[in-house]
């Protein structure tokens, strides 16, 4: 039972699910908005950041870290906008760096998910509903994000 499922309903648990998916690798074809069912899903290569400390060791003395496909998904969405992400290009690789709250007249708002290189996504919510779970086994990675300036 290593298969991370987290839930967030409000901004502290946000925080929660953003530190979880910081580093994620995401296609923007993997970011759909359904308007019908009022959600947006994101399917991602999540970096498992809650092993990666200390640093894990395998054969040869190499560090040895992990992604895991993971699914998050945001309910009650009246609409999602872009900013900064080729238009029409589903194969366009994103690092997810934050999901910000904004609030609004509580307990709607917007929700800001936050990739590298100034690209972002907007979602317009009647409120805080989002989920987060792993879809499968992890795997090895030798590359690990890196934020030193």
């Amino acid at each position: 039972m290593d298969q991370l499922r987290l839930a967030a309903l409000d901004a502290e648990d946000l925080g929660v699910l953003s530190a979880h998916v910081q580093d994620a690798v995401v296609l923007t074809g993997e970011c759909v908005f359904s308007p019908r069912e009022k959600r947006f899903v994101v399917t991602m290569n999540r970096f498992v950041w809650e092993i990666a400390k200390p640093r894990r060791r395998f054969f040869g003395g190499k560090p040895q870290d992990e992604r895991r496909r993971s699914v998050l998904h945001f309910d009650r969405v009246l609409a999602a906008r872009r900013t900064g992400l080729a238009s029409g290009d589903p194969t366009e690789v994103l690092s997810l760096l934050a999901i910000r709250w904004n609030p609004a007249d509580e307990p709607s708002g917007a929700i800001d998910l936050v990739f590298a290189g100034g690209a972002a996504i907007r979602l317009d919510v009647e409120c805080i509903e989002a989920q987060l779970a792993d879809l499968g086994a992890r795997w090895s990675t030798a590359s690990r994000p890196d934020h030193r300036v």
